[in-house]
């Protein structure tokens, strides 16, 4: 059947829902936000392939898309859900799903490597994205790395060295990765997600949407840094303690050949549940460097997160 103008044709839809949707278990079928996740894999695989072999289609965001998809399934919503309030609910659980990434740092500590998503007006953060079911938090940071990089951090995570937020009732944990050289050469995995990949020097990047040394420094505004901002002050933090640890180690391992570690802490804000530091402690980058045995911090354990709207298949997230 031919489409109206401006609609996605119905022999296109039809192969997307064979593709992502119909294959899925009847119980997670039946869950409509369960199959909003499945949409939303089935529509970047029309902006990545369908768009590109077909440049007549329509351009879509996810809401039209969703909506297209439920009006050509129905039987998506047995129920008769309304279309809009499904996709609310939807967007409201994938708020309360947390992030893990990575915060990348040079060999210098001076440079911190961020990502700029591929829309217009896209702003630069770390890469990072949303945990999948059963996963361990330090996979995930491992596996959103290396698709929006091309970069495998795996050999060189510490799973007790990172900096944690919640933004907006969404947990983000960003694990702290240094020495990375500066002529890494870094490639998306990921199509239509990452437009541009840069080293930006840490003391040029703004710890507040105010502060305008990003503006005077680099010619941008603070606000294209919106999403790095809530982990900045703490990794100045990081940045300036790790570098006076490390010459105070190399001291003491001159004179007793040890190298004592505590855990380096920041103070709770309202705007975040926990920050985790330790420089030094249990440290891949300085056990590859500098040889020697450090000590290691309790990983701190978090609650259980439930999220107000949770699909029949409920999950939790437990900290490895």
């Amino acid at each position: 059947m031919e489409s109206k103008r401006g609609e996605i044709p119905n022999g296109v839809l039809d192969d997307l829902c064979s593709r992502f949707i119909l294959h899925i278990p009847s119980e997670e079928r039946d869950n409509a936000i369960r199959v909003c996740f499945q949409i939303e894999l089935s529509h970047w695989f029309y902006l990545d392939f369908c768009l590109q072999n077909s440049p007549g289609l329509p351009q879509c965001g996810i809401r039209d898309f969703a909506m297209a998809v439920f009006n050509h399934c129905p039987f998506l919503l047995p129920q008769g859900e309304d279309v809009q309030k499904v996709l609310e609910q939807w967007k409201e659980y994938k708020m309360g799903v947390p992030t893990f990434g990575a915060i990348i740092l040079d060999e210098t500590l001076d440079n911190v490597l961020l990502v700029q998503g591929y829309l217009a007006k896209s702003g630069w953060g770390f890469p990072k994205g949303k945990v999948n079911e059963d996963e361990a938090f330090y996979d995930c940071a491992v596996r959103e790395v290396l698709e929006e990089t091309g970069f495998d951090i795996r050999d060189r995570i510490c799973k007790n060295t990172y900096i944690e937020q919640r933004i907006s009732d969404q947990l983000a944990r960003l694990y702290i990765i240094p020495g990375v050289p500066k002529d890494t050469k870094f490639n998306p995995k990921t199509r239509r997600e990452i437009r541009n990949i840069e080293w930006f020097p840490v003391d040029k990047l703004p710890c507040h949407r105010n502060d305008m040394t990003p503006k005077s420094k680099l010619g941008l505004a603070p606000n294209k840094f919106f999403m790095a901002i809530p982990f900045m002050r703490q990794l100045k933090e990081w940045v300036a303690k790790y570098k006076g640890e490390s010459t105070s180690s190399d001291e003491d391992l001159t004179s007793n050949g040890s190298t004592p570690s505590k855990p380096f802490r920041s103070k709770c804000r309202k705007s975040q549940m926990l920050v985790e530091m330790s420089p030094g402690s249990g440290d891949c980058w300085s056990k590859q460097k500098q040889q020697k045995t450090l000590g290691q911090t309790a990983q701190s354990e978090l609650d259980v997160l439930k999220p107000k709207h949770r699909p029949a298949k409920a999950w939790t997230l437990q900290d490895p």
